[in-house]
């Protein structure tokens, strides 16, 4: 009892309204501060990663100003409060913020270390997409089916995080195309060469390729033809991979490329072929 009142005495009772406006505006920063980087990057696409990453910092840096502000206002700091707080806050306070304690330590080392930054695209856990935030608390990991997965930070110093683009907009993708083992590869091969130099959203700068295997697929001896191309940004993975894709089937279409089967005499030579593109690792 004595405790409790040793500690109220130290709450400046006058000064919660104004914390509490602190908080409130200090978090509305934040969120102008996000909105503000999300038309930048709209309007200047190529600095689109480099304005999330520098609004992520300001965001992270507002909101532990106001935190500091509201506990400054809150309570007079003294000697007395901090033994008092210590004596009697510190095993119960440890206990249940140690997880947050862990998160907000994690967010500042992912910052600083790296690892990922916003605008990466992520695989996790099972989960791969693009971050969108990285938090006080948490880091925000938005799917390509458009759900947003909400994970710890102190997840992220134990677990394995891959980064399909590491900073930068342009990534690699890898898409499979199948045929049958008695078809023309040279023609085949071109097909997708030209399907892959064609595509608006494939940046042709950087080295690209079509490999040729021979693979057992579905129970099918068949010819893989796997194409490895840059995409210019990685907000077209998806365009990019229906583009190439269309223009594929198209062209084996045109050429007669049938698909893997037992005997292809008894294919139907316009058939499309089995597609599985995949995304590099």
């Amino acid at each position: 009892m004595d405790d409790s009142l040793n500690i109220v005495q130290f709450v400046r009772v006058g000064g919660i309204p104004w914390a509490l406006v602190v908080l409130a505006v200090s978090f509305f920063v934040a969120h102008l501060i996000t909105r503000f980087a999300e038309r930048l990057g709209d309007r200047f696409s190529e600095r689109r990663l480099l304005l999330q990453q520098v609004s992520t910092i300001a965001r992270f840096v507002t909101s532990m100003l106001g935190i500091t502000g509201a506990a400054l206002l809150m309570f007079r700091l003294s000697e007395q409060m901090l033994l008092a707080l210590g004596g009697t806050l510190a095993v119960a306070v440890g206990i249940a913020m140690k997880d947050l304690a862990a998160s907000i330590l994690a967010g500042l080392m992912i910052l600083f270390d790296r690892p990922f930054q916003v605008g990466d695209r992520v695989s996790f856990g099972g989960f791969y997409g693009e971050i969108s935030r990285i938090g006080l608390r948490s880091v925000r990991l938005i799917t390509l089916d458009d759900n947003v997965v909400t994970i710890p930070n102190n997840k992220f110093l134990t677990d394995i995080v891959s980064s399909g683009n590491a900073g930068a907009l342009d990534m690699l993708v890898q898409m499979d195309f199948f045929m049958g083992a008695d078809q023309d590869i040279a023609v085949a091969r071109k097909v997708v060469r030209d399907a892959l130099t064609a595509s608006r959203y494939a940046y042709v700068q950087k080295p690209w390729a079509v490999l040729v295997s021979q693979v057992v697929h579905q129970g099918y001896f068949a010819v893989r033809l796997r194409a490895k191309v840059y995409v210019l940004d990685v907000k077209y993975e998806k365009a990019l991979e229906s583009d190439v894709t269309e223009r594929v089937l198209d062209g084996f279409r045109q050429h007669g490329i049938a698909p893997p089967a037992v005997l292809h005499r008894g294919v139907d030579a316009g058939a499309p072929p089995l597609l599985g593109p995949t995304l590099a690792a």
